[in-house]
């Protein structure tokens, strides 16, 4: 740094010595010395010239109205180029103001016309804006000046509680280390109604070392709300909306895994719907889709919250109903069963189908201790139970038959 400091002195002297007043002063002498020493030798070289007074007086006159042409001719010439130098400067500053208003229209134009909001803000709490363009109304239902300075409301306040502190965090880091940030949640409009924003910027140093967050903020709620759609594609059935069968296979594992660990027990019911197909033949697929879904809400109804429905394809149904044994599995099972078979399913044509289930229900450990063993037995159960005639309950067989002490 102490390399630099004679270059600066030398620099600051040399604008100086160029500043307007020194320019003027310096003028004005070199006009002095020159009138001084033009009236003083042109003085004595006439008086050396001209010894007659009459030519002498004529000289003198001749001679000023000389000194004030070339006087005159140099002040012109001066003038000239100053105000020529004057005239291109304002010319070109006209021209850069020009430039200017046209490039900041532009740029005015294009934050407007963003999908989303652009924004120039301090890197507090509150996360104060200095700037946000035109389409923060649409983005938060505020006007643009509701949310400079705080005004109305902070932007740190339409975000979402949960989020704050996470948001923050990222951008400290990203603004540490330099590099720009990437950021989704969800903010509250003014009209209440919650948004999914992507957020993308990063801290720009000021002036004075203070550090602001430049950057833009879009809405994502439509992709938010397809990737929500794509996921519950991906597990859940999309005639009933219950649980497909790889989902509760997933479930199933936890449940189990759960049992084992807290050694808690666990049952499996089994459900296949009564002749069916006589259901399709008779009134047709659309009928046989409405009786299915129905029969969907009845089951997750009746069961409780913790309690997981899942459809396995065809007419068949399967629920997890964790911590329950074999007594509270059989009385559930009856229950739905009960139910179904009393509640006729209305069709759109008016009419109403009477409908019956055959349940098979296997209990972790008494019926098998994993996935697979309990599923072949609460199915085994389930075949069992159309034997009997249908419409009806039946328990898998242990695991270890039970010996009677003699």
């Amino acid at each position: 740094m102490q390399p630099e400091q004679p270059e600066r002195g030398k620099e600051t002297g040399w604008s100086s010595s160029q500043s307007p007043l020194r320019r003027a002063l310096s003028a004005t002498l070199v006009y002095l010395v020159a009138g001084i020493i033009w009236i003083t030798f042109s003085d004595r070289m006439v008086e050396i010239w001209f010894a007659d007074p009459r030519s002498l007086s004529a000289m003198q006159t001749w001679k000023g109205f000389l000194f004030v042409a070339v006087t005159a001719l140099v002040l012109f010439t001066v003038m000239l180029r100053l105000l020529s130098k004057d005239r291109l400067l304002l010319s070109l500053q006209l021209d850069q103001r020009r430039a200017l208003r046209q490039r900041e229209q532009q740029l005015r134009v294009l934050m407007d016309n963003l999908p989303g909001m652009a924004y120039r803000c301090r890197n507090d709490d509150s996360w104060t804006m200095m700037f946000v363009s035109g389409g923060c109304e649409q983005l938060t239902g505020y006007l643009p000046d509701d949310l400079i300075n705080n005004k109305l409301v902070s932007y740190a306040s339409l975000m979402d509680p949960d989020a704050i502190e996470q948001v923050s965090e990222e951008v400290a880091i990203a603004v540490r280390k330099g590099r720009s940030f990437s950021l989704e949640y969800a903010i509250t409009r003014k009209d209440g109604r919650k948004v999914w924003v992507w957020e993308r910027g990063c801290g720009v140093e000021h002036e004075d070392g203070s550090v602001f967050l430049e950057g833009i903020v879009l809405d994502i709620s439509d992709r938010k709300q397809l990737e929500t759609e794509l996921e519950e594609m991906a597990t859940r059935d999309p005639l009933t909306g219950l649980l497909n069968r790889r989902e509760f296979s997933r479930v199933l594992e936890e449940e189990l895994e759960r049992a084992r660990r807290y050694e808690r027990p666990m049952a499996l019911l089994w459900i296949d719907f009564d002749h069916f197909k006589d259901i399709n033949d008779s009134w047709g697929h659309a009928a046989g889709d409405t009786v299915l879904c129905a029969v969907s809400e009845i089951l997750t109804d009746r069961v409780r919250s913790v309690d997981s429905v899942g459809r396995f394809g065809g007419e068949e149904f399967v629920i997890v109903l964790p911590e329950m044994d074999v007594e509270g599995a059989r009385d559930t099972a009856e229950r739905l069963r009960q139910r179904v078979g009393n509640a006729p399913i209305p069709l759109e044509s008016g009419h109403s189908v009477p409908l019956t289930i055959s349940v098979g229900v296997a209990v972790y450990p008494v019926h098998g201790h994993t996935v697979e063993t309990l599923c072949s037995a609460a199915d085994k159960a389930m075949y069992q139970a159309k034997m009997q005639g249908r419409n009806c309950v039946a328990m898998a067989q242990p695991i270890e038959p039970v010996h009677n002490e003699t």
